[in-house]
């Protein structure tokens, strides 16, 4: 049977009832992984330079925390100017979450995530939708504008948990632990490909991903120049600028080969 390859702009937007389940789920896998660690596995460094499995998981509970306390996102990122000057603003932001939370174990945080977590989704779902499309989250970080959609809206329906489930790939690679699948990481893979079909200025190319959370689509309209395959995960991993565990083939025209490796999608 021939594979079907459908225009990556098709996929549909996450958004309302369907991005709370994708949401709740990946809050689930993510405190079920980290439940599992052991005591040494806190220190373990990540993919994230100069961040332990610790500090990952205090940045994380911060951005919970600030979903419903927007204040403290603001307050972090003034502090963070003069604490972490050489960061820029969001990168400087997360440092400051991290530092809140320095002298807090692993353990702790786990708890901390389980009670902030819920909190953050339900703050988002209560501002009005005309108001979540309309505030912009490039008032705080300049970053932003570069994402395809610069709106709280698109932060709570897709950026929340892609951090999240990123980091859940962090923290199986800190581990050496392959990433337990189902249909929500689909659903968040198949957002990293819409993002990356919006702003896709390069020739028509196929992405052809294997496993669980796989999917064919072309970027770009007419006959694909080049063609990239690789494991859904490490696509993920590629385009967050992150190094792929697996093989990441890419084939065809060298103009199109080069832009599907420049490609990036902002996590």
């Amino acid at each position: 049977m021939a594979t079907t390859t459908s225009s990556a702009r098709a996929i549909p937007r996450t958004f309302g009832a369907r991005a709370r389940l994708v949401n709740e789920a990946e809050l689930r896998a993510t405190l079920s992984t980290f439940r599992e660690l052991s005591d040494p596995d806190w220190q373990r460094p990540t993919g994230c330079t100069g961040w332990t499995v610790r500090d990952m998981l205090a940045h994380t509970v911060g951005q919970y925390e600030e979903l419903p306390r927007p204040w403290l996102a603001v307050s972090r990122v003034r502090r963070a100017a003069r604490t972490h000057p050489y960061l820029g603003r969001r990168d400087g932001h997360n440092a400051a979450q991290i530092d809140d939370r320095r002298a807090v174990p692993g353990r702790e945080l786990i708890g901390a995530l389980a009670h902030f977590a819920p909190q953050g989704l339900i703050a988002l779902r209560r501002v009005p939708a005309p108001v979540r499309r309309r505030l912009r989250l490039s008032l705080l970080y300049p970053e932003a504008k570069a994402l395809p959609d610069d709106s709280v809206d698109y932060l709570g329906n897709v950026l929340v948990v892609r951090d999240t489930w990123m980091h859940r790939v962090d923290l199986g690679d800190a581990l050496g632990a392959d990433l337990v699948l189902d249909g929500h990481d689909r659903e968040i893979i198949d957002q990293v490909v819409l993002d990356l079909a919006l702003t896709w200025t390069g020739p028509a190319v196929e992405i052809d991903l294997d496993g669980p959370a796989g999917g064919h689509r072309l970027l770009g309209i007419g006959t694909p120049a080049a063609t990239l395959r690789a494991d859904a995960v490490d696509f993920a991993r590629h385009v967050s600028g992150r190094p792929t565990r697996g093989p990441l083939e890419v084939e065809g025209d060298p103009g199109a080969r080069a832009a599907l490796t420049a490609a990036r999608v902002m996590f």
